[in-house]
C-alpha cells in the first residue's frame, strides 16, 4: 500500500509571491499542495499550513499586519491551536508574529537595505517536525530576500525555541536568529526561503530537508488517524 498524500494549504495573500514556489515544491516532495484564498472562512480538511512569502497587502502599515486579519489568518491560529502543523516563511513568519502565534517581531533590515543571496544556518533543534530530517548543529544553504527580516525576540524567549541561526547574519537579527517555534513545537517561522532550495540546479536543495520533514510529519498524522 502507497503511503498517503498528505494535504498541505498554501494561504495566499493579496501580494503573496512565492506560493507558487511553494505549492510546486510541496508537491514535489509528494503532498498533495493545496492553495487557500485568504478570504475563506474556513480551512479545508489539510494536515498542514504554509504561510509563503511575499509582500501581503502591499506591506502596507506594517509587514503582516493587514494579512494578520484575514479570514484564512483566524481559521489558521484555530488550526495551530488545536495541535495543526503550520510554516511561514519569510512575509508568512512576518504574520505570525503579528498574529500573536509566535513570539518577537521583524524589523528593518540593520543596513536598512533589502538583501537577496544565499545564507548559511546553523540547526539548532531536530526535534520538531519541521527539522526531524536534519542534525542538531548541521549547517543548511538556503536564500533569503527581505527588507525587514531583522528579527527581535522578546526579553522572555525561551532558548529552547530558537531552531535556526544564521552564520553570516544578513540583517542584524538578534543572536543571529533565523527561525523560532512556538512553545508547543507544531509553528515554525523562518526568513530564510526553503521553498527556493529543493531543487539542486538552483544552488541548493537544503530547503528539502525542512519542507520533506513537514511532509512526513503531516503523513504520520494522516496513517495515525487510518
Amino acid at each position: 500500500m502507497a503511503s498517503p498524500q498528505p494535504r498541505i494549504g498554501v494561504v495566499m495573500y493579496p501580494g503573496s509571491n512565492d506560493d507558487h514556489d511553494a505549492l510546486w515544491a510541496l508537491a514535489a516532495l509528494d503532498a498533495e499542495a493545496i492553495p487557500v484564498w485568504h478570504a475563506e472562512t474556513e480551512l479545508p480538511d489539510l494536515d498542514a499550513v504554509v504561510l509563503p512569502g511575499g509582500f501581503s497587502y502591499g506591506d502596507y502599515l506594517r509587514c503582516g499586519a493587514i494579512a494578520r486579519f484575514s479570514p484564512a489568518t483566524a481559521a489558521v491560529l484555530e488550526f495551530a491551536g488545536e495541535g495543526g502543523l503550520v510554516l511561514g516563511i519569510c512575509n508568512g513568519f512576518q504574520v505570525l508574529c503579528e498574529a500573536g502565534l509566535l513570539p518577537g517581531a521583524l524589523l528593518r533590515n540593520e543596513t536598512l537595505r533589502f538583501v537577496c543571496r544565499d545564507v548559511r544556518l546553523t540547526v539548532e533543534r531536530d526535534d520538531l517536525p519541521f527539522t526531524r530530517r536534519c542534525a542538531t548543529g548541521q549547517r543548511l544553504v538556503m536564500p533569503v530576500k527581505h527588507g525587514d527580516g531583522r528579527y527581535l525576540p522578546p526579553p522572555d524567549l525561551d532558548p529552547a525555541q530558537v531552531v535556526l541561526r544564521y552564520v553570516d547574519n544578513p540583517n542584524g537579527s538578534v543572536e543571529g536568529i533565523a527561525g523560532v517555534c512556538n512553545e508547543a513545537g507544531n509553528v515554525l517561522g523562518l526568513m530564510p526561503h526553503p521553498e527556493h532550495a529543493v531543487d539542486p540546479l538552483l544552488g541548493s536543495d537544503d530547503g528539502a530537508l525542512l519542507l520533506a520533514s513537514l511532509v512526513d510529519a503531516a503523513r504520520d498524522r494522516v496513517l495515525a488517524a487510518i
